[in-house]
């Protein structure tokens, strides 16, 4: 009887964790509704999601664990006729070559343009930061507030001959934060939805960069381009409301 029991637990345990891993596939935000897993997968663009929780500011939402990759921008192209000029190809290819690496030389529209395409949205800079910031408080990194860890978390200006990629690196190949998104410091800035002032002459990004040092990892560390401004160190990720 007691062999019995013991099995049983074991069967238990393996069902639910089974449960816990397998893969979710999520259409549209209306899917969201009443799911209880932490990572799931959009269906539109293959990108993984990690929910982010509620903060006293903000309600919960779905982030992207990585930026959004050539190969996911090289799909929302060919099924839209979004405009993107081919001569812009030879410089993203230059520093992101294949399509596990994340999309440059997008402006603040075509960001926009492929968030709608995919049926989410550009982040907020405050749901940027808090979802940056993976749970941590009050710490100058995603990671916390030791920057001697910061080769394990971000890809960044190379120094001391310790930087594995010249320009960006390929999605996801480092550390995650405490909620499972990769390369929320360094890789590429990050596009968000707010203006950088009340003027509306700039957009705000946030994120460090491939070409940034250590002090540029900062959450601190708030950016700012014009909307049609197209760079080799700049990118996106999207989110999802909850219904």
């Amino acid at each position: 009887m007691r062999k019995f029991s013991w099995m049983l637990l074991v069967l238990l345990a393996f069902s639910v964790y089974a449960e816990d891993e397998k893969e979710v596939v999520i259409g549209s935000e209306k899917g969201l509704k009443g799911i209880t897993v932490k990572k799931i997968i959009w269906k539109k663009d293959g990108a993984v999601m990690m929910s982010i929780p509620a903060s006293n500011t903000i309600k919960p939402f779905w982030m992207d664990a990585t930026e959004v990759t050539v190969g996911q921008f090289e799909k929302f192209l060919a099924e839209t006729d979004h405009p993107f000029d081919g001569d812009l190809w030879g410089k993203v290819l230059k520093y992101s070559p294949t399509e596990k690496h994340p999309m440059i030389y997008v402006d603040w529209y075509d960001a926009t343009a492929y968030s709608k395409w995919a049926g989410k949205r550009l982040p907020t800079e405050v749901e940027w930061v808090f979802a940056a910031r993976g749970g941590l408080e009050n710490k100058e990194y995603p990671w916390g507030d030791n920057v001697s860890l910061a080769r394990d978390y971000a890809n960044y200006e190379r120094t001391g001959g310790k930087d594995k990629w010249k320009y960006c690196a390929p999605v996801g190949g480092f550390k995650p934060n405490g909620y499972g998104l990769f390369d929320m410091a360094g890789n590429v800035r990050e596009w968000c939805q707010d203006w950088y002032e009340s003027k509306e002459r700039e957009q705000v990004l946030w994120g460090g960069s491939w070409h940034s040092d250590a002090n540029r990892l900062r959450l601190a560390d708030r950016n700012r381009y014009a909307p049609t401004t197209r760079n080799g160190n700049g990118g996106f990720r999207c989110v999802a409301d909850l219904p």
